[in-house]
């Protein structure tokens, strides 16, 4: 028997987790849809078990637009739209993408759906404008120094199962915080499914405790080594400073290149990239691209680690070595040691730094240039020793 109504399957994944990341190091600010559970992000485990509740025609997960090309390693049928600056400019996104009937729009904070709930709401979906799960209020209520009727006040909880025409319509012209809400202001026919305490949210640090109590469901990460190299090469450019490791070098040349030229830190980016699978420096940092001009390579690794925590690593090791006749390294390796392990929020003693010459072979024993290659170790952060 064929299907009279499509459906589509939403997943909610671009927030910023700033209440979440609030008082992490910044070695381990990971935005909790990149929780690991196991070897797979979080949201990817959610929308895996949630398409096991139904046949969706189309599966849609939203997602940072930074971190599209990135999310794209996980997926399968799913496809992938850039979110917006709030949830309803992301929905909007969605919504532009869509060809189902109806979505069923759940978010990664919600992470531990219940079956039940689910099924109660994909019943018969197609006989009510939106269906939403509910939990009742229990405390007394409050609001201006006046009592509600607490049999009144419903909390709102995803998943909710919307009309795609209807939640496009009413998008259009206002924002709303979520469905249920656009569809009961402009009369639109609403079921309300009861939902579960079990459904709770991940706003914070301390709801990681939903995912602790459910062991079962949500392994920790795997505890695997991860390992990048990187390597780089500059010349030497005439009256030009000279920065190698974020350390000012004592010169009368520096590196030739379109940024400041620091040949070590670039060969950092390019292991990092490479430890998470997430392409190459020249990807990241084209530069055929003016904003990249002389730009300071510390912000350059700065935005890449600050990558590399968000998507749930943190850096195990570094080590470096310098290939160069001049200028002489052994003076500078403590500076350069204490500048990365506070550009990358790493202990000093997992940096190694070492140098050698090419005895007078090739561009770098004519004293033409230096190259650096770097090895990264990168693990998962592990969640559950977490702590503010």
């Amino acid at each position: 028997m064929s299907r009279k109504y499509t459906l589509a399957l939403v997943l909610m994944a671009a927030g910023s987790s700033t209440r979440f990341v609030e008082g992490l190091a910044r070695s381990k600010r990971i935005k909790k849809q990149w929780l690991r559970v196991g070897e797979l992000p979080l949201w990817k485990r959610v929308a895996d078990e949630t398409k096991k509740y139904y046949d969706f025609d189309e599966i849609i997960i939203c997602g940072d637009g930074a971190e599209l090309f990135y999310m794209q390693n996980f997926c399968d049928e799913e496809r992938l739209v850039c979110g917006g600056d709030s949830r309803a400019d992301s929905l909007r996104s969605v919504l532009k993408e869509v060809r189902s009937d109806y979505i069923f729009v759940t978010d990664v904070a919600r992470c531990d759906l219940d079956r039940n709930v689910c099924l109660e709401l994909l019943d018969r979906f197609w006989e009510w404008d939106c269906s939403v799960a509910y939990l009742p209020c229990t405390d007394t209520a409050i609001y201006e120094n006046e009592c509600i009727p607490r049999e009144n006040l419903k909390l709102i909880q995803t998943p909710q199962i919307s009309k795609t025409e209807l939640i496009r319509q009413y998008l259009s012209v206002k924002d709303y915080t979520d469905e249920s809400s656009a569809m009961l202001e402009n009369g639109a026919i609403v079921r309300f499914v009861l939902g579960s305490p079990k459904m709770q949210k991940v706003t914070f640090l301390h709801d990681l405790e939903i995912l602790l109590r459910n062991s079962d469901k949500f392994l920790p990460p795997i505890d695997d080594i991860f390992v990048g190299n990187g390597i780089d090469i500059h010349s030497f450019e005439k009256d030009k400073q000279m920065w190698l490791g974020g350390v000012k070098i004592q010169s009368d040349m520096g590196f030739k290149a379109h940024s400041d030229g620091d040949v070590l830190l670039h060969a950092i980016i390019d292991a990092l990239l490479g430890a998470i699978g997430a392409g190459d420096i020249g990807e990241w940092f084209p530069d055929n691209r003016e904003e990249f001009r002389d730009v300071d390579s510390k912000k350059l690794l700065k935005k890449v680690a600050e990558f590399v925590a968000n998507v749930g690593y943190e850096v195990s090791n570094l080590d470096i070595s310098i290939l160069a006749e001049k200028p002489k390294i052994t003076p500078y390796k403590d500076a350069i040691k204490n500048s990365l392990a506070s550009l990358l929020d790493v202990p000093k003693h997992r940096i190694n730094i070492k140098a050698t010459t090419s005895e007078k072979m090739g561009f770098i024993g004519r004293g033409e240039g230096v190259c650096v290659m770097a090895s990264v170790g990168v693990k998962f952060i592990d969640w559950t020793k977490l702590k503010g």
